[in-house]
């Protein structure tokens, strides 16, 4: 089985990055052959600044590191060290009808959030970015993608190219399945909606002590007073990120306590934030550790490019010789 995953580095990942897509990563490296990349190329539809784009590609790679990536078992690379990418998506555009790129949720949703309906805010990247995801995932004959429950839309336009383009030529892609891990398949933010950078509800993985327990703390609440039994406490957003980050008997007791009455918010926080800053306390020191020796950092995005280019090559070629391009 070979799997498949990538993430953008166009900011500080979080708690949704890892329980939605690392933390799967990290475990199915066990189960088959794993190709990971940072997707520096889809970074550009919304990151321009050069300096924060390399810098967030170097904080991806600490933070996969940190976190469980084992280089050993793995292939781990930059997505612009391979430009076989670009040029499988353009051969995978041909085939891809606008109308699936049109429907796609991640376009809608950025129409719909432009202010004053300014839509030269959408370039062409952020529309064609199902494409080059589906060049990334079909150029390694992946057979599973792990992806968050809001990246499956993506996974299902991949099936349909390379099944599309599999007719049209001939057998030449593996056409891939997602895998979902449901009950962590939409992490909440701060505010209750999904958590993302673009909301600003995140909270992040690694950072300052002190900045991320006042986000944690800042967490609003409804105006029931500590006393007041709270019969809805599984709704609750601190009591959904505790389930992630204690113990589930840990979650089950404050659950409890805040269904009961007497628990207040402020200490439902606190704990939240205590057993947060305890989950990553081994991760941490290990990036620390990671940080201090970026030779080495950097060596392993090298070698993994040198991988995963292998591999690359033998799938464009054969993608197209199938088109009549060799």
């Amino acid at each position: 089985m070979r799997i498949l995953t990538g993430i953008q580095p166009s900011g500080t990942l979080h708690l949704g990055n890892y329980f939605g897509a690392m933390l799967p990563a990290i475990q199915l490296q066990e189960q088959g052959e794993a190709f990971y990349f940072i997707a520096n190329y889809h970074s550009m539809t919304s990151l321009t600044d050069p300096a924060l784009r390399r810098q967030y590609t170097f904080d991806v790679a600490l933070d996969f590191l940190a976190c469980g990536l084992d280089p050993a078992r793995c292939i781990f690379w930059k997505q612009s060290d391979t430009p076989e990418h670009t040029e499988l998506a353009w051969l995978l555009s041909t085939v891809t009808p606008m109308g699936l790129l049109e429907r796609c949720h991640s376009y809608k949703d950025k129409m719909a959030r432009l202010a004053d309906g300014d839509a030269g805010a959408v370039n062409h990247g952020l529309f064609a970015y199902p494409v080059l995801m589906a060049a990334d995932i079909l150029l390694y004959d992946s057979n599973v993608v792990p992806v968050g429950r809001d990246q499956k839309q993506h996974l299902e336009v991949t099936r349909d190219i390379a099944i599309k383009f599999n007719l049209l030529y001939g057998e030449t892609f593996v056409v891939p399945e997602p895998r979902i891990r449901d009950e962590v398949a939409v992490v909440p933010g701060l505010d209750g909606q999904k958590m993302s950078k673009s909301y600003n509800n995140t909270i992040p993985i690694f950072g300052d002590e002190k900045s991320i327990r006042k986000r944690i703390m800042g967490i609003v609440m409804d105006s029931r007073g500590m006393a007041e039994p709270k019969p809805d406490a599984e709704k609750n957003i601190a009591v959904q990120l505790l389930r992630l980050v204690a113990p589930l008997e840990t979650a089950v007791e404050v659950e409890e306590r805040l269904r009961a009455g007497g628990f207040g918010y402020g200490d439902l926080k606190k704990a939240l934030f205590e057993h947060y800053w305890n989950f990553f306390e081994a991760s941490r020191a290990r990036r620390a550790e990671l940080a201090a020796h970026p030779d080495h950092v950097e060596n392993i995005l090298r070698e993994g490019a040198d991988k995963a280019r292998a591999v690359a090559r033998k799938t464009l070629a054969r993608a197209k010789r199938a088109c009549g391009l060799d």
